[in-house]
């Protein structure tokens, strides 16, 4: 199995305590806020576990910048419950280190 559960946990945990000025502080990718940049990963680990459910994606609404660390928490259950193929998980490890990495940069 692809380390997703322990690179959820690192993303988790290096956003936890951050407050809405730094949600809204640039990131490393151009012209993206943080939060622009982990409303991205929302929405792919929402279209991957609509995936592993098999059934249409559907947009996920920015409610606001302190619910991304809850939305990646229920997204990232929904898809371990989903039971997904390695190959899923695989993509889904690389969309959170990425996103991760982009962070890091910052």
């Amino acid at each position: 199995m692809p380390d997703f559960a322990p690179a959820i946990e690192r993303l988790l945990t290096q956003v936890h305590h951050w407050d809405e000025p730094r949600w809204r502080s640039a990131s490393a990718s151009a012209g993206l806020s943080r939060s622009a940049l982990v409303q991205g990963l929302v929405q792919q680990l929402a279209d991957l576990g609509a995936e592993a459910e098999k059934r249409p994606a559907r947009p996920v609404p920015h409610l606001h910048d302190l619910v991304l660390r809850d939305q990646l928490r229920v997204l990232a259950d929904d898809i371990l419950a989903a039971d997904p193929s390695d190959d899923l998980l695989e993509r889904a490890t690389k969309a959170i280190n990425d996103t991760r990495d982009s962070l890091v940069r910052t």
